[in-house]
């Protein structure tokens, strides 16, 4: 047995060559080192941005809890007599949700918004707008950019609730709106097309969903023209009623 090794047949480590307090001391560093600093700011730095960047998850899950809400109060415009009061409604939600990009063009204000854009591209895709101006009565004008992309996104989830639209008309025995609605995402999806694969990944996507509610749309459309004189107008309005109640389960929403 070599003279490096412990009476258990192991060899030791170099430190164990000196005594405990010798080696506590070497790990002491100094925290006031140039270096030591350094390291300090970029951790508060890091920290900063890393909140920044909940925070804005947080305000664009918000924009998009209150969007929804807000779409699908107007889908009851078509069936309830107080629309009115369902629009007054709508636009005090309008007006949380703008606070909301208020803050996040407040956050925003002295950042790249592309380090960030990760954070809010699903509440901006869900409220829409070419540019987005809130006016704050003490803070002033703020802006907030819209990407290509987001404002796109934002168009095909439009289609999607059109084409809802379309369906609960019918089932309220309105039977012009799909044929209004049907020419006007013929348009958009020609748009679309345009782009087809070349465009990013996520608008590609949407691609496929808008053509999907295009031809739910179409249907509503033919079922309309052709067999609008055979069935009754109470019946076709309960083959609708069902027809919505069959999307909501395909989409997920009750």
């Amino acid at each position: 047995m070599s003279s490096k090794e412990g009476s258990g047949g192991f060899r030791k480590r170099k430190h164990d060559n000196f005594p405990h307090n010798q080696r506590r001391e070497g790990k002491d560093v100094n925290s006031s080192s140039p270096v030591m600093l350094a390291f300090k700011s970029f951790q508060q730095e890091l920290d900063a941005r890393h909140d920044k960047y909940e925070r804005l998850v947080k305000l664009s899950r918000d924009i998009t809890v209150e969007s929804k809400r807000t779409i699908f109060l107007l889908h009851r415009i078509t069936s309830a007599p107080d629309m009115e009061e369902i629009l007054t409604e709508s636009e005090v939600k309008l007006d949380g949700v703008r606070q909301k990009i208020l803050q996040v063009a407040q956050e925003l204000s002295v950042e790249d918004m592309h380090q960030f854009h990760r954070a809010i591209t699903t509440g901006e895709s869900r409220f829409t707008l070419p540019s987005s101006d809130a006016q704050d009565k003490q803070c002033g004008t703020w802006r907030l950019k819209i990407t290509p992309v987001d404002y796109l996104l934002g168009v095909a989830d439009l289609t999607g609730e059109l084409m809802r639209m379309c369906i609960n008309s019918v089932g309220n025995g309105d039977i012009d709106t799909p044929f209004e609605v049907s020419q006007f995402l013929r348009q958009v999806y020609d748009g679309f097309s345009f782009i087809g694969n070349t465009g990013p990944y996520e608008v590609s996507k949407k691609l496929y969903t808008l053509k999907q509610s295009l031809a739910k749309v179409e249907n509503a459309c033919y079922a309309l023209k052709v067999r609008g004189s055979e069935i009754p107008k109470h019946m076709l309005a309960d083959v609708f009623s069902v027809k919505t109640e069959m999307i909501d389960q395909e989409e997920g929403i009750s």
